[in-house]
């Protein structure tokens, strides 16, 4: 059957307000990285049982630095993207170079470089690796005048939350229907304006964390049913309460976002009272 066609400015498509098409983090060249090692298999099929044991070593240690680098992009990505951020648990960029420079060692060891010659060689694959991806972060990102406390609080609830917008995204995704999918993002910019809120004012987190915890698992595991049971037979009336949902839940993120500006701004304005008071004590 035929699909009707829907983009960003095609007629009843959802926008997101501000924000553009999404980059992915992990590019070409970390996708080019698995062709090294293919090449380094094929290659050593004909050279033997020690060649052939060294060069599929060599493949696989490569092959499994090329995961972790394509992980830690991603990690590096959504520590990029908060304002309140732990730094990834797992030094996963730099575990792929020291992987990609033991699969180069491997690889060249049974040449005429020699241990010390592939050892060099292994060095030098380790330092282009880290010079074309760099590194992961190594220190927390933090806001200026928050306890420590209150900012990890801050970075497991936001890291809780995203991780149940991209399940609610990989869940719907199983159904290739274009206007769910829509619908699915166009909620998760109006979470993740909560989420931004959150981040810039640590102290909303009291009154937001019900939605970016409770709530929002809760969607996820709605996604979650309404996906098997449409992957096993139409559905239009838990498709229609599906929706609904996701209005609702939109509405209340919305509103619940603009509560905690709000208060944000009453907060500010009785401050700004407080020191005027005083200035005019003083003069």
């Amino acid at each position: 059957m035929a699909r009707r066609y829907g983009g960003t400015h095609s007629p009843g498509a959802v926008a997101s307000a501000g924000i553009g098409p999404a980059v992915h983090p992990v590019g070409a060249r970390a996708n080019l990285m698995f062709v090294p090692p293919v090449l380094l298999a094929l290659s050593s099929l004909g050279g033997g049982p020690v060649v052939l044991v060294a060069g599929l070593l060599g493949a696989a240690t490569w092959t499994l630095g090329t995961w972790l680098l394509r992980d830690g992009l991603r990690a590096e990505a959504a520590y990029a993207a908060r304002k309140v951020a732990r730094r990834p648990a797992l030094p996963r960029k730099i575990l792929a170079a020291a992987l990609a420079g033991l699969g180069t060692a491997l690889a060249a060891s049974t040449g005429v470089a020699g241990l010390l010659g592939a050892g060099l060689y292994g060095v030098a694959a380790a330092g282009l690796h880290i010079a074309a991806f760099g590194i992961d972060p190594l220190r927390d990102k933090r806001i200026e005048g928050v306890d420590s406390f209150q900012q990890d609080r801050v970075a497991r609830v936001v890291d809780d939350a995203e991780a149940y917008l991209e399940d609610m995204a990989a869940e719907i995704g199983r159904l290739r229907d274009r206007a769910l999918t829509a619908r699915v993002a166009a909620f998760q910019s109006t979470a993740r304006g909560m989420i931004r809120t959150v981040q810039e004012d640590p102290r909303d987190l009291t009154g937001a964390r019900k939605f970016l915890g409770v709530y929002l698992m809760g969607a996820r595991d709605a996604t979650a049913k309404y996906a098997d049971l449409a992957e096993r037979r139409a559905a239009p009336e838990a498709r229609a309460d599906y929706v609904e949902l996701l209005d609702d839940l939109e509405r209340n993120f919305a509103d619940r976002t603009q509560k905690l500006l709000a208060d944000d701004r009453n907060a500010m304005d009785i401050e700004m009272k407080v020191l005027r008071d005083r200035l005019a004590r003083d003069r």
